[in-house]
């Protein structure tokens, strides 16, 4: 039997003031283990449903589900759901919080309340698995478009998610960044994660 990590159902969403729905009556299944692509041109949901997906956004109506278990609303729960539904997104800036890249990358786990030697393995885990390891106390502001790719990834997949969902993860990359990135999606899928990804291209 296949396992769906995500499903939606029968789901819409209309944007407060807007005249026309972004989702209109969408129903899809996110089968677990797998890596899936969301393709469509902009402006057709694909960002609405991601924000859906980890109840940033609740729908006007249907039905979301995590391991089918329909999503509640409530503060302690969703804080729960983001730790397994990471969500990066597609313009880095919206993500990255702190001064400097260490900072970053365990802004997540202190939220988490974890002892501090655990945030400092998992921290240290991940700069080497981005390769940020030189760039620890670079402040954010001073990295490239790529290396703020890669830390937006790492502050994600420091929290060790089921589901990994990209918004259009090659937007303004040159073609060495891209590889660069289609390489760590790959690693990250060996491990186990499930990848959802939306592109245009």
């Amino acid at each position: 039997m296949q396992e769906y990590l995500l499903e939606f159902e029968q789901v819409y969403y209309t944007y407060p003031g807007a005249q026309e729905s972004a989702l209109n009556g969408l129903t899809l299944r996110i089968p677990s283990s797998k890596k899936c692509a969301l393709i469509g041109q902009n402006g057709c949901g694909k960002t609405t449903l991601f924000l859906l997906a980890n109840g940033l956004y609740k729908p006007n109506s249907g039905v979301v589900r995590w391991r089918g278990e329909p999503l509640s609303y409530n503060r302690n729960y969703l804080g729960k759901l983001r730790q397994k539904v990471g969500l990066v997104f597609q313009d880095p800036e919206q993500q990255l919080v702190a001064s400097t890249v260490e900072e970053d990358i365990s802004y997540g786990l202190c939220n988490l309340g974890l002892p501090d030697s655990e945030i400092k393995d998992r921290v240290e885990q991940a700069l080497v698995e981005f390769e940020l390891t030189a760039l620890a106390e670079r402040p954010v502001h001073h990295l490239s478009l790529g290396q703020k790719k890669r830390v937006s990834i790492a502050d994600v997949m420091v929290l060790k998610p089921e589901l990994l969902i990209l918004d259009e993860p090659t937007a303004y990359l040159d073609i060495r960044h891209t590889r660069n990135l289609i390489t760590t999606l790959k690693k990250i899928h060996q491990t186990g994660t499930t990848l959802l990804m939306a592109t245009h291209d």
